[in-house]
């Protein structure tokens, strides 16, 4: 049999819904991506959606099954594993106990990303190691669950938005759940009815564990601390902006940067990914694309430029999800587009095919993603193959009207 990994790998990050999951997958998996520790991405429709997978990727499977793998032990819901192998029809995944699972997804596809889960998930689940985001939704019982499901360690993570001080924190940990039958706790947590039956309060027992897990004043550290990375962040983000526009300014001019100039552009590099994996590369392309957002971020305007580089950043880790979207806004934009015709709303209507246009001119300076939309053209509404770029074509056959974009090269 196969080993189990090794206990670095049996951790989890534990949230109160299903959106907060969510997005800390999506988080955990860009520090994964930023890092290297994940392969090619697959995209799969699984029960829950689209969603991308590559090797590396922790995984959690939804259901119980005996017979996936043919080993005769199969998954229970809440498995936990790390994503071998993944193609467009198979996954193999090296489960936490050792086991190594090969299963089709047209036999099971109930799985998801394995990087957070609800606490409802989180019950009969140890790990060595867990995250935990406290929420105001939380209470007695499922702070218990959250703060009983690991090993080794939990670190309890929460945000000035949400509670004002630890006093206010430790109150919603330890509440009583309302309106409860008690034949609840014999279904969720059998030892919690244990315990309160022998005159021993969860709500007392929670309080204690988490005023051990977050000691005096660590709210205000955390906060300090994010805010500190985001000023330095900022700060090198605009270093580096006014290095590329000082070179960008030479090259109008027909003046050949100094060596001078060219070593802070180096240097302002180093900087800015020293505090965020490639940022300067995604940084970079962006301003390739539209140099006036170079010039705002060099003047401290970061406000497009972010969303810029952060767009940037997913098309070079995940293509296929800029794809998504671009085909759902164009889609959303001809809808409306029509609609507002029909209404009489000229007004409207130009507007929206205004937006058409730009959207259909970006594609110039997105040449990959333009690839990528190529296999999509009926989506776009594109019936036949005419040979023009994407960009071109959707201007044709929308009545669109396309400017001419420049570049200048770094």
């Amino acid at each position: 049999m196969l080993q189990a990994w090794p206990p670095e790998r049996r951790r989890i990050i534990l949230t109160h819904t299903n959106d907060e999951v969510s997005a800390l997958n999506d988080a955990a998996r860009e520090r994964m991506r930023a890092a290297g520790d994940l392969g090619d991405e697959v995209r799969l429709t699984v029960e829950r959606g689209t969603r991308h997978f590559a090797s590396g990727d922790r995984i959690m499977f939804l259901q119980n099954e005996r017979g996936l793998g043919g080993d005769g032990v199969g998954v229970r819901n809440g498995t936990l594993g790390t994503i071998a192998q993944v193609s467009a029809q198979s996954l193999t995944v090296q489960t936490d106990d050792g086991r190594s699972v090969r299963f089709d997804l047209k036999d099971y596809n109930k799985i998801d990303h394995g990087y957070a889960a609800t606490i409802h998930k989180a019950q009969g689940l140890t790990v060595d190691r867990t995250f935990v985001l406290a929420t105001p939704g939380l209470d007695a019982h499922s702070s218990y669950v959250v703060l009983s499901r690991h090993r080794d360690g939990v670190d309890l993570h929460y945000g000035h938005d949400d509670f004002a001080n630890q006093g206010r924190l430790v109150r919603t940990l330890s509440r009583d759940r309302a309106k409860v039958m008690a034949s609840d706790y014999e279904r969720t947590a059998p030892e919690q009815g244990f315990a309160e039956r022998r005159g021993i309060t969860f709500g007392a027992r929670v309080a204690e564990v988490a005023r051990q897990v977050v000691p005096e004043k660590v709210r205000d550290m955390v906060v300090d601390k994010e805010a500190e990375v985001q000023r330095v962040r900022r700060q090198a983000m605009v270093r580096h902006a006014r290095a590329v526009n000082t070179i960008f300014l030479m090259q109008e001019h027909r003046i050949k940067a100094s060596p001078a100039q060219v070593k802070e552009l180096q240097v302002a590099r180093r900087a800015f990914d020293s505090v965020r994996s490639r940022a300067s590369y995604d940084a970079e392309a962006a301003y390739k694309k539209n140099p006036e957002l170079a010039g705002e971020a060099a003047d401290g305007i970061l406000g497009r430029a972010i969303p810029a580089l952060k767009h940037e950043t997913e098309m070079r880790i995940n293509p296929d999800r800029c794809a998504d979207r671009f085909v759902a806004r164009w889609q959303a934009l001809d809808e409306a587009r029509v609609r507002q015709y029909r209404e009489g709303d000229m007004s409207g209507y130009r507007a929206t095919r205004a937006a058409m246009g730009d959207i259909a001119r970006s594609l110039e300076r997105a040449p990959q993603l333009e690839s990528l939309l190529a296999i999509r053209k009926q989506e776009l509404g594109i019936a036949l193959e005419s040979g023009r770029r994407l960009g071109l074509d959707l201007a044709f056959t929308y009545g669109l009207g396309l400017g001419r974009s420049r570049g200048i090269e770094i």
